[in-house]
C-alpha cells in the first residue's frame, strides 16, 4: 500500500512558494490529527470463530497488516481503539463483548467481520445466536463473506480510515454511552426493557387473575 505522501495533506486553494515547496505543508488541524489517528489504529487482540483464522492471516507476512499501521494488536481493550468481531456472536458471548467495547476509550470503532457478525450467517435462527452485533453495539463498518478474504478485512478497514479522515477530533472525544450488559437467563434481556418487562408480565398476571375469578364464579 502507497504510504500518505505530503500532498494528501495539504488543503487546497493556498498556494506554497516554490522556493518553499518540499519543505512547508499547508494544511488544517483536523486533516493533520485525523491523518495520525488513520495509520495508528489498534485492533483488540480477540475472536470468536473461523472468521478469526482470516484476520489472524491478514496480520502475517503475506498480507501484512502493518502497511496500514494496526499490526499492533493489544491485549486490552483499554489501549485499543477498534473491536474486529471476526465470527458467531453466542448469546453466552454478547454480555462479555458488551463489556469489552464500554471498556474500549473514545474514539471507538467496531467493524463486524462475516456473515456471523453482520446478521447471524447461517446461524440466524439459532437459539443460541444473535443475529447481528449491532443488537448489542453500535457497528461503523460491515464485512460480508462466510468467512471474508483477508482482501475483504483489508478493504473494510480501509473503508475505516475513510470515515476516520471525516471526523472532526473535536467531537470524537466525547465521554461514551454507557451501554448495560445484556442479562442470560431463558433469553437475553436488556436492562433497559426491564420497565416493559415488568409491565408486559404484570398485564399478564391481571387477565389470568381475571380468567380465574371468572371461572370460579362460572
Amino acid at each position: 500500500m502507497k504510504r500518505p505522501s505530503r500532498d494528501e495533506l495539504q488543503k487546497p486553494g493556498y498556494e506554497i512558494p516554490d522556493e518553499l515547496k518540499g519543505s512547508v505543508v499547508v494544511t488544517t488541524l483536523n486533516r493533520l490529527y485525523n491523518w495520525g489517528r488513520r495509520n495508528s489504529v489498534w485492533p483488540m487482540m480477540f475472536g470468536l470463530a473461523c472468521c478469526a483464522i482470516e484476520m489472524i492471516a491478514t496480520a502475517a507476512s503475506r498480507y501484512d497488516l502493518a502497511r496500514f499501521g494496526m499490526e499492533v494488536m493489544r491485549p486490552s481493550p483499554r489501549q485499543s481503539d477498534v473491536m474486529i468481531v471476526s465470527g458467531t456472536v453466542t448469546k453466552r458471548m454478547a454480555p462479555l463483548i458488551v463489556r469489552l467495547y464500554n471498556q474500549m476509550p473514545m474514539p471507538k470503532y467496531v467493524i463486524a467481520m462475516g456473515a456471523c457478525a453482520s446478521g447471524g450467517g447461517p446461524f440466524k435462527e439459532g437459539y443460541n445466536v444473535v443475529s447481528g452485533v449491532d443488537k448489542l453495539i453500535p457497528v461503523d463498518v460491515y464485512i460480508p463473506g462466510c468467512p471474508p478474504t483477508p482482501e475483504a478485512l483489508l478493504f473494510g478497514l480501509m473503508k475505516l480510515q475513510q470515515k476516520i479522515e471525516r471526523q472532526s477530533f473535536k467531537e470524537v472525544y466525547t465521554k461514551p454511552d454507557y451501554i448495560p450488559e445484556p442479562v442470560l437467563g431463558p433469553d437475553l434481556m436488556d436492562p433497559r426493557d426491564y420497565p416493559k418487562i415488568r409491565e408486559y408480565t404484570q398485564k399478564k398476571l391481571q387477565e389470568l387473575q381475571q380468567q380465574a375469578a371468572q371461572a370460579a364464579q362460572g
